[in-house]
């Protein structure tokens, strides 16, 4: 069914079923019915303009004709599973209407739930209005004026949410999602009770995730606590909740239904640097040195899994390396007759937001994988965030990768495919890892597999982030907190009621925060080292605040030719200054920037995927100094006379945070980095879902590459939240979705076929 022809459905029915309500006398509930029917002819009347126009327009941000997607086409789709809610139960009413079974307050709550969705999204289609007409042709990201775009995050993150996350949860996956997304909710809110309350310390028991069970019988007051938890709640608060599933228990059940592996051993390299050769000239090397940003040098944790055991895996020098491993394994293998070492192999990096998860998190999964590919993978638990943010991370993933290769035939492998493979926050990784590998001339991947990367951690608004508003996994303020805390930019939250509820250990946790953010100070002085945007050394040399160990490139790898674009400083870099430079750009030299003057913090303010500082808000106000006239219309104006969205009942957002451009640095946001980094890349497969409030940045990085002339694939997945790979097991949708990922690494794998003589 159209669009249109379901919004007239939809209209008639409302005016009949409106018109039979009015005339049941004047009882509250009839007029309660009567009422919300008439809600729906307006918000129903009144979306479909601006749907139309949306669709209209959302070919021209595909990446080709074959992969229709993009963060326009998602919201349409969204609003359209909305209407169609609301037409289903529509009928409903009016066939059942008369009957004694009828469920007046049941039908009559579900209806103003969707209503109430229904009129939130017709906002949401009024600022994707104001996206489309604001952005240049083909790009996603908001890149109007800068006091615009201010007033325009600021205005959209007031709008209410709790109407999605109650009666309406997950209404726009697929409906088998949508019992677990339930359970999820009810366990959120159960968590964030006893969170607040502080009642095991700084963990919460298995247990206490399902045990306020009024939460499961009121689908409005967990809307509006899921509201308030989402908005309120530090970063350490879904740091812990993310991390539940790697309780012991909950754990064993999910390995349980997994394959079954020959092993899985968790390994800790030790932090010594190492020789790599150089691509272009075998005999000359590059040092590798182990990671050092923040706290010094450390070992970092790998799980090596395969299905097979493969010969070298058994070793006593990986044996050496292995941090725990029970004596039946040992016995087990004694047993096991060796298999040859595999051609290939896989380095994983896992998601979790940059804040929580490892290895463990993603091992059913990972255990599958091992055995469909017949490739032994190396996955990586790189240091977390807020703890270790940026660029620990990258430089933990960095050293293990080169290690991996530098050491394929410990793991079972001969090295001849490498595949490099991550997603959400991994997926960020792989690209990163692999523009750094660029840079020291060694060995890079075959290709990459990323699953709903995160490629734009800029603060900007594109269509499909409008959906953050209603996403129960990837909600706005928790985007832009785990943000904030892999930037080094998390610290305590600002003292309100929730804060004091933390109790003495809540204290401990900010005092911590705040010790770790004065350390991280400290400690980035090292980066002053680092390749500037041309690739040459710093001619300054700023004075080290730290030991002079802090270093984390070798001074063969600083050893860069100049390139064309100078000395500029990626602070100030924007997609439009990317289009600008891509013309002229001719060198393929790999690039990196990871100045200190991109890193230190500079005053406080909030940093996350929509919202921009406050102070840099004003600044650019009254630097502006332009009329409203001049301006066009700002963001309220971009909606028609008579139309109020639901506005938040719960305040402001609790981001107190601090403000860096390290964001806009390529080796946190890649789609920013320069043509001549991205022309380093291999070949690089991406799976996205049309649901992801991360959609945008899949689709923009493709059709960055696309335009490079680098051998790409977008593919998309529809009705599917961010994160399906650890739902695989869930239902035949997730499967299939996690079996294509599988699809694209065989792909990388496999060796190119010789072209015939």
């Amino acid at each position: 069914m159209d669009l249109h022809t379901m919004t007239q459905s939809l209209v008639t029915l409302a005016e009949d079923n409106m018109a039979f309500f009015s005339s049941q006398g004047p009882g509250e509930t009839a007029q309660r019915l009567s009422g919300v029917f008439a809600g729906v002819r307006e918000q129903a009347l009144g979306v479909e303009p601006a749907l139309g126009r949306l669709l209209g327009m959302a070919h021209l941000f595909d990446l080709d004709a074959e992969t229709p997607a993009n963060g326009y086409r998602s919201l349409v789709h969204t609003a359209r599973c909305c209407l169609a809610h609301l037409l289903h139960k529509s009928r409903y009413v009016a066939s059942n209407r008369r009957s004694i079974f009828f469920r007046t307050s049941h039908n009559l709550a579900e209806l103003e739930a969707y209503l109430a969705a229904l009129t939130q999204l017709r906002a949401l289609a009024y600022y994707a209005q104001r996206l489309l007409t604001t952005n240049r042709p083909g790009r996603l990201f908001f890149e109007g004026d800068e006091g615009l775009s201010a007033e325009f995050l600021r205005e959209y993150i007031t709008l209410h949410k709790g109407c999605f996350y109650g009666r309406c949860l997950g209404f726009q996956f697929t409906p088998a999602i949508r019992p677990f997304l339930q359970t999820i909710s009810i366990g959120l809110v159960s968590f964030g009770e006893h969170y607040k309350r502080n009642e095991t310390g700084l963990g919460v028991t298995a247990s206490s995730l399902f045990t306020s069970g009024r939460f499961a019988i009121d689908p409005e007051l967990r809307g509006a606590e899921f509201e308030r938890i989402i908005q309120n709640l530090d970063v350490h608060f879904w740091k812990a909740f993310w991390n539940v599933t790697e309780i012991e228990v909950l754990s064993s059940l999910a390995n349980m239904a997994s394959a079954t592996v020959r092993v899985s051993r968790l390994l800790s390299l030790p932090p010594e640097a190492f020789e790599m050769p150089l691509t272009t000239d075998p005999t000359l090397t590059v040092t590798i040195s182990p990671p050092l940003a923040h706290t010094g040098p450390g070992p970092v944790l790998v799980r090596l899994i395969s299905y097979d055991l493969r010969e070298g895996q058994d070793s006593e020098e990986l044996s050496s390396l292995t941090k725990s491993e029970s004596q039946w394994t040992r016995e087990l293998w004694q047993r096991t007759q060796q298999a040859p070492r595999s051609p290939s192999l896989v380095v994983h990096f896992h998601g979790g937001g940059f804040v929580a998860q490892t290895s463990k998190s993603h091992e059913p999964y990972l255990k599958s994988w091992a055995q469909e590919l017949g490739a032994p993978i190396l996955s990586i638990d790189y240091s977390l965030a807020p703890e270790a943010p940026f660029p620990r991370a990258l430089e933990e993933c960095f050293f293990a990768y080169c290690w991996a290769v530098k050491h394929c035939a410990l793991l079972g492998s001969t090295g001849e495919r490498i595949c490099v493979a991550g997603d959400s926050a991994g997926g960020n990784l792989c690209f990163t890892v692999s523009l750094r590998a660029a840079a020291y001339g060694v060995r890079m991947p075959d290709g990459i597999m990323a699953a709903y990367p995160a490629t734009m951690l800029q603060s900007t608004a594109s269509p499909s982030r409008l959906l953050s508003l209603m996403d129960p996994l990837l909600p706005l303020s928790v985007l832009s907190k785990c943000v904030s805390a892999y930037a080094g930019t998390e610290t305590e939250d600002h003292s309100d009621s929730d804060q004091k509820a933390l109790g003495m250990m809540g204290l401990v946790r900010r005092d911590t925060a705040l010790l770790l953010r004065d350390l991280r100070l400290g400690a980035s002085s090292w980066l002053n080292s680092f390749l500037e945007l041309s690739g040459r050394k710093s001619q300054k040399t700023s004075q080290p605040m730290a030991e002079p160990m802090r270093r984390s490139v070798s001074e063969a790898a600083l050893a860069q030719p100049e390139g064309p674009l100078g000395t500029d400083s990626l602070k100030n870099l924007t997609l439009k200054d990317l289009s600008l430079r891509s013309s002229s750009d001719t060198s393929d030299t790999p690039e990196m920037s990871l100045s200190a003057e991109t890193l230190v913090p500079s005053k406080p303010s909030n940093i996350n995927f929509l919202v921009e500082p406050e102070d840099a808000l004003e600044e650019v106000e009254a630097r502006s100094e332009l009329s409203a006239k001049d301006r066009g219309p700002g963001a309220r104006d971009a909606f028609p006379k008579g139309f109020h969205p639901r506005r938040s009942s719960q305040g402001a957002t609790q981001m107190p945070l601090y403000f860096s451009p390290i964001v806009k640095n390529p080796f946190m946001s890649p789609l920013l980095a320069p043509d001549s980094m991205l022309k380093t890349l291999p070949p690089v497969h991406i799976v996205a879902c049309a649901l992801d409030p991360m959609l945008d940045d899949s689709v923009m990085f493709a059709r960055r590459l696309r335009s490079l002339g680098k051998p790409v694939t977008l593919r998309v997945v529809e009705d599917l939240p961010h994160g399906f790979l650890t739902l695989a097991a869930l239902c035949r949708e997730t499967r299939q979705a996690a079996e294509l990922c599988v699809e694209r690494i065989r792909l990388i794998l496999t060796p190119p076929t010789a072209p015939p003589v």
